[in-house]
Parts: C-alpha cells; structure tokens; sequence
C-alpha cells in the first residue's frame, strides 16, 4: 500500500493546496462526458501525475488493486441479462468508461498520498474548511491515513502466518472467514490501543499544524485545476 514517502520530486515541492486542487479538478473533469479526446487527455494527465511523484505504474496498481477489481467486475455485471440473450455487450459500455474514468482518479489520489505528507494534508483540510468541522475533519483523514496501512499489514500478516500452516488448502469460506475474524480482532485491539495513546499523549481536537505557503511552482498547478474544473463545461 502508498504510503508517504520523503523525496525532492515536482509533487512533493507542490503545496498541499494546490494538490488537493488539481485532484478536485480531475475529478470533475472525469465526471464529465467520456469523449474520446477526454479519456486520452485523462489518461495522460494521471500518467504525468504518477511521474511527477515518481511513482512507478505497476506499483500504483498494485496499491489500488482491490478497487480495480470492483471496477472491473461492474461492465461484467451490467452485461449480463437474466433471459436470452443472457449477454449484452452494449450495456457494459457506460459502465466500463465509468470504471476507466474512476480508475484514473485513483491513480492521481496514488501520486497525492506519496507526495504530501499527513500533517500537511491536515492543514490543508483545515484551511480549506474552517471551524470546528474542518478540524474534526483533518483529525479524521490523519487517523485513516495512518490506521489503514497497518490493518492492511496486518491481513497480509494473517494470510502468510495462515499459508505457512498449510491453511491455503482449506475452503474459500473456510479461508475467508478465518482471515476476516482475525483482521476484526486486530483491528479492534489497535483501536482500543489507539484510543490510550491519544489519552496519554492528552490528545486535543485543535493541533498545532505545520505552515502552508505556495510558491511559484503551484501556479501552474492552480491553473490546471481551474482548467480541469472548467473543461466539465465545454
């Protein structure tokens, strides 16, 4: 899974703003008509992004896998028809450009999560929305942020420990139910310990964030997101 990782790229030099701007205004672009010329132009840009972090495609694959998947099995679904024919390729169509385009999204969000460290995500949430909403919300992307990768480890951990004593021979519900029992059970011992760690470190709802400043290098990217969110017009 992507994680944060400290590097002297282009995304990583970007203001964390100015980031978040950029994936807001892909977003909308994607949402609107899936042209040809705008798959393409998509496509291209959620390469540029992956390249301007430095992230290597199978890699950012690799962390979204799961939801490729989804997406992937959603024109499958859509194709199939309870009487004859049993099969429709055209109604896979629609379903298929909506799983590309979110697919796309995620591999931007793939170069944003490399890139930005939490805490700068933080204040970035916070300045965007201010108030006590705003900070309840940075609270909550920093705590996801850092609690997800290690349950992912840890059901990476339970499959291998679960493989090395011969459980890969078992059922598929057998294997399932077992890993999902012990990814609940962990989950909830890392929350309860969790929840000490911040009462001892006397966790608060206002903490102090780092500093945001943008530079001449977010210019551009402010502009790309303006350009992004009003291609959805044309």
């Amino acid at each position: 899974m992507l994680s944060y990782e400290p590097d002297d790229t282009v995304a990583h030099r970007l203001d964390p703003r100015s980031k978040l701007a950029v994936q807001i205004g892909f977003a909308v672009a994607a949402l609107a008509a899936p042209t040809p010329r705008r798959l393409a132009a998509l496509t291209l840009l959620a390469l540029l992004a992956l390249w301007s972090a430095r992230v290597p495609l199978r890699r950012a694959l690799a962390a979204v896998r799961f939801a490729l998947v989804v997406l992937a099995a959603a024109p499958v679904v859509a194709a199939l028809s309870p009487g004859p024919p049993w099969i429709e390729p055209t109604a896979a169509v629609d379903p298929a450009l909506a799983s590309y385009r979110v697919g796309t999204v995620l591999l931007v969000s793939a170069a944003y999560v490399r890139s930005t460290p939490i805490r700068d995500s933080q204040a970035a949430i916070r300045w965007a929305v201010p108030g006590k909403v705003g900070r309840l919300l940075a609270v909550g992307v920093g705590l996801v942020l850092r609690f997800l990768p290690l349950l992912v480890a840890d059901l990476r951990t339970i499959r291998e420990a679960s493989a090395a004593r011969l459980g890969d021979r078992r059922g598929v519900v057998d294997r399932l139910s077992r890993v999902a029992t012990l990814g609940l059970s962990r989950a909830f011992a890392r929350a309860d310990r969790l929840a000490l760690a911040l009462q001892a470190r006397c966790f608060a709802w206002n903490p102090t964030v780092p500093g945001l400043a943008f530079s001449r290098l977010d210019v551009p990217a402010c502009l790309l997101a303006l350009a992004l969110a009003l291609s959805a017009l044309w």
